[in-house]
């Protein structure tokens, strides 16, 4: 049996109820990373704070941090970070920004070529001087917030002011949880977080604007019918197509985290939490905050019913759009064959005459 048969295509729950609790905790998990952000800061990588970053792999079983430290330490070349990167062989050492010439870098990369010795292999060597990395710092912040106004440009010729004000929260709530994680386990925050934070802005858009499309269709068919069981109608109809589209999309990041290398794994594990958050925000805040708001089937352009509707409840309203879809799938029968004869009218057989006696 495949797997979308586990996964129903109608589905009544009531979500609108939920927001009085996912609310309140999308709220206090905001505070939390603002005050993640102002407390903890982020480790900028060497792409924002200049340096240089060389990967090492010992000839040993176990790399000797603690040693290889003392040493370098007694080099008194600024700032030293050393750290074990993915297996116990292999270290990651950063060097701060020394000077401001690239030779100046490249005799710090030689200072430490020297203490590694023959014991050690070097595998990747990475230098950002300081003019480079208030340069990359800029085109990031300008990249970022050219994607904010663009997206909020788009939403605002494409929706109505309600839709727009809700995605960018929305969207803003992902991108908030997202730069936590960073924050919280201390992940290096380089180009590559950028690329993530744009990406899961994206996905986080176009589910949001999926719902939302769904919900303006949906306030022109049912005028009369209240805001919260329209906005448990529309979310209904879009939760298989979330679901499975969220679940593919989560296994691939997943697999990305497992098996792309250390390189990459704080850019998979940001993007899976930005899936996951993604989700829940674009069922649980993208939808909800149109109620508070103040849409209104009114607000929404498109052309009004003529006949008077009835106020439908979720179940009734999910079984007509149910019957709704099963009609439009049902296949038209064939017209009913004309009569056969020249003088009949609408397919009628006229009279016999009476036989003459």
């Amino acid at each position: 049996m495949p797997l979308i048969d586990y996964i129903p295509a109608q589905t009544n729950i009531h979500f609108m109820r939920l927001r009085h609790w996912t609310f309140p905790f999308s709220a206090v998990i905001s505070i939390v990373a603002v005050v993640l952000f102002a407390i903890h800061g982020f480790n900028l990588g060497i792409d924002f704070k200049g340096g240089t970053l060389i990967e090492a792999q010992t000839s040993q079983q176990v790399a000797d941090v603690g040693a290889l430290r003392e040493h370098l330490t007694d080099l008194d070349v600024g700032d030293v970070q050393i750290q074990e990167f993915g297996s116990p062989r292999d270290v990651l050492i950063r060097v701060g920004a020394f000077g401001t010439t690239d030779e100046a870098q490249q005799a710090i990369i030689t200072k430490v070529r020297d203490v590694l010795g023959a014991e050690y292999s070097v595998r990747r060597v990475e230098t950002v001087g300081p003019s480079v990395s208030g340069e990359l710092v800029r085109q990031s912040i300008l990249a970022l917030v050219l994607g904010a106004v663009a997206v909020l440009a788009y939403l605002w010729f494409r929706f109505e002011w309600q839709f727009a004000v809700g995605a960018i929260v929305t969207t803003m709530h992902d991108i908030f949880v997202t730069l936590m994680i960073y924050s919280a386990f201390g992940i290096d925050f380089d180009l590559t977080s950028i690329a993530a934070i744009l990406t899961i802005m994206g996905y986080s858009l176009n589910d949001t604007v999926v719902v939302y499309d769904r919900i303006r269709e949906m306030l022109r068919r049912y005028k009369k019918l209240p805001l919260p069981e329209l906005l448990d109608i529309a979310v209904n109809a879009t939760f298989s197509r979330t679901i499975i589209v969220s679940t593919t999309t989560f296994f691939a990041t997943l697999a990305l985290y497992f098996f792309g290398g250390e390189v990459l794994r704080g850019f998979s594990l940001a993007m899976t939490v930005g899936v996951v958050i993604g989700t829940y925000s674009t069922i649980f805040v993208a939808a909800p905050i149109l109620i508070h708001l103040g849409l209104r089937s009114s607000t929404v352009a498109g052309p009004a019913k003529s006949e008077p509707e009835a106020v439908l409840g979720v179940d009734e309203a999910a079984k007509l759009s149910e019957a709704e879809a099963e009609v439009v799938d049902e296949p038209v029968p064939p017209a009913p064959a004309k009569g056969g004869s020249k003088g009949a009218k609408g397919g009628k057989r006229p009279p016999a005459r009476p036989a003459k006696a």
